[in-house]
């Protein structure tokens, strides 16, 4: 699929990411170097359809510079194609550390952005209901962007607002009332910030999930955690505010409010910019000249002059109130992220190419810094022979073909996560570009950390932080 073209002057680019329905990919305009991400979803299942529309519907009532926007859709056959902002800044879980977590002014930072989406989503009416940082991605200059609408729903209509009743979401974020009876929405989606802010600060998260046979959850609510890990790494200050935001009675628990108020969020930090990860590269943002979905008054804060939409008409959605999504607490529905920086485009077609590298660059054509990929000192067919080892030696499953290992594994809460390896000639050298495909980040860093020390004593020293020029026969 990746190289082929989508519709006049649209070319598919590299798969960001998956799920149960389908995928995500990088569609390219070849002429004016505009990307968005096109969520591709495979219809036909039991109510695939259905889910789909309500996504969009949802999705495309919301405009907010801290949510990744949705510019439209458009059906095929038996595929349904949703077209979305291309975040180029990579997940947020991929600026935590495992077990370190990153500076309290960039927590600070993202935790005010995150605060301020959710804030919006709220205003509308809207829940998401699946926040993690998997679902929080980074634009070029580094700004949180709220993602992956699949578990979304709407909880005030016309004034009115209902309570919730389906389990859905992601066990470790869930608060503690979505897994025993009906909730409301507001309350639970802070309790999701809350989780992202330890994951944060900490590197870690706090229990597997909130009931009574987790120790960690039930040490939490009985307030004798006082010595134990992740609340021993926190700060006070920012503690205190943790402790409001992760009450276990959800009318008790902080309003949005109320936490824009707290202390720790006035707070001044002096940054120091030393380790700092640099933004992606400068991305155009979308202004496509070619009619990719049937949306007929796609807002969008560039203005859009022409827009995504095809020819053919398409029925408006319209949202059911009552229409919830699977009732099931960790529901892998059409859910998707963009576990990817923007090099990710057509990475694969373009680095077997034999063209000089000083062949004239396009914004395609660079390779910037990101935290889990390095370089060896083997050939290609070494490395994949090495890695093969390395993964046998962890127990993991892996499958593997010429330039790509797909390793699959439980974390350590007994969940499925899937990650991909692509082995890489680089002019010369060879690159691991390590990326998830399904499961928890922090998890997947875990592996990544693993596998690297395995291999310790073939990696090239030294962090993948320079421009590379990459000779391209995909892109005319």
């Amino acid at each position: 699929m990746e190289g082929q073209e989508f519709v006049d002057g649209w070319i598919r680019g590299q798969i960001l990411g998956e799920g149960a329905y389908g995928e995500v990919q990088l569609l390219l305009n070849k002429s004016t170097g505009e990307a968005v991400a096109m969520k591709v979803i495979e219809l036909g299942k039991l109510g695939v359809d259905q889910m789909v529309k309500k996504e969009v519907c949802i999705h495309r009532r919301l405009n907010h510079q801290n949510i990744v926007k949705c510019f439209g859709s458009r059906q095929e056959a038996n595929k349904h194609y949703i077209f979305l902002e291309y975040a180029s800044g990579g997940e947020l879980f991929d600026r935590i550390e495992p077990d370190v977590g990153m500076d309290e002014w960039q927590a600070q930072k993202y935790f005010k952005q995150l605060l301020n989406g959710v804030e919006y989503m709220h205003s509308q009416g809207i829940a998401h209901r699946d926040l993690k940082p998997e679902n929080l991605l980074l634009d070029n200059h580094d700004n949180l962007k709220i993602s992956d609408f699949g578990m979304a729903t709407i909880f005030r209509f016309r004034g009115q607002e209902r309570p919730l009743e389906k389990r859905c979401g992601t066990l470790p974020y869930l608060a503690p009332e979505v897994m025993l009876r009906t909730y409301l929405a507001e309350p639970a989606d802070i309790w999701a910030c809350g989780i992202i802010l330890v994951a944060m600060l900490a590197g870690e998260l706090p229990w597997d999930q909130p009931t009574a046979d987790c120790p960690e959850f039930v040490a939490w609510k009985d307030r004798k955690w006082h010595t134990l890990s992740p609340w021993t790494k926190i700060d006070t200050v920012v503690l205190s505010l943790v402790q409001r935001l992760l009450l276990p009675l959800p009318k008790s628990r902080a309003k949005i409010p109320e936490i824009k108020g707290h202390r720790w969020m006035q707070k001044k930090f002096s940054r120091n910019m030393v380790g700092v990860i640099r933004p992606a590269i400068q991305v155009t943002p979308p202004r496509p000249t070619k009619r990719l979905c049937s949306d007929v008054d796609l807002p969008s804060p560039e203005h859009v002059s022409t827009r995504l939409c095809q020819s053919q008409p398409e029925t408006r959605i319209v949202c059911a109130v009552d229409t919830d999504c699977d009732d099931s607490p960790n529901a892998d529905v059409v859910s998707f992220s963009q576990p990817a920086q923007f090099e990710d485009l057509l990475l694969s077609s373009q680095l077997h190419s034999t063209q000089s590298t000083t062949t004239s660059q396009n914004v395609y054509q660079k390779l910037v810094r990101r935290m889990t990929r390095f370089f060896v000192k083997l050939s290609c067919e070494q490395s994949i022979k090495l890695l093969l080892s390395a993964l046998g030696d962890h127990g993991w499953s892996c499958k593997a073909t010429t330039r790509q290992v797909t390793v699959t594994c439980v974390d350590k809460r007994k969940m499925p996560l899937t990650f991909k390896v692509n082995v890489l000639d680089m002019d010369g050298q060879t690159l691991l570009d390590f990326r998830l495909s399904k499961g928890c980040g922090l998890e997947f860093k875990k592996c990544f950390l693993k596998i690297k020390e395995s291999l310790e004593e073939v990696v090239e020293k030294g962090p993948v932080t320079w421009p590379i020029a990459i000779a391209t026969n995909t892109v005319p």
